[in-house]
């Protein structure tokens, strides 16, 4: 019997997120999907992260340059029971993990603090010597 931990993840957790990641980014990559969207554009997998108990994930995506984001997520949430199938093919679970898409803010929320930092205001205030 495992004992709870507040530690995070567990290795398990982490290398089964990694995988769903490759095997997400292998068949959209390849165009596997048929659909327009997801074939006009170049869609990063950037994280997925899964539940403890692996039976539902959710996939962090970019589209290449932040375009058309909405849509993108549209077109993968319309084809989510097929690439949910494509998962559960290519990863032996006992259970086929659920499929959910967000858009990955980090990128902006990076940029944003970047933005702050590069204030002449904050910069004054980091570069005292106090």
């Amino acid at each position: 019997m495992a004992i709870p931990s507040s530690e995070g993840p567990s290795v398990r957790v982490l290398r089964v997120g990694e995988q769903v990641r490759h095997v997400l980014s292998e068949i959209l990559m390849r165009g596997d999907v048929h659909d327009d969207v997801l074939a006009s554009h170049v869609v990063s997998i950037t994280e997925v992260r899964m539940s403890p108990d692996l039976r539902h994930a959710t996939a962090f995506i970019k589209p290449l340059l932040g375009k058309d984001e909405e849509a993108v997520l549209k077109a993968l949430r319309t084809n989510t029971a097929y690439l949910q199938r494509e998962v559960a093919k290519r990863i032996k679970l006992k259970y086929a993990a659920k499929l959910k898409f967000i858009a990955d803010e980090s990128f902006d929320e990076g940029s944003h603090i970047d933005k702050l930092l590069r204030d002449p205001k904050v910069a004054r205030d980091l570069d005292g010597d106090d």
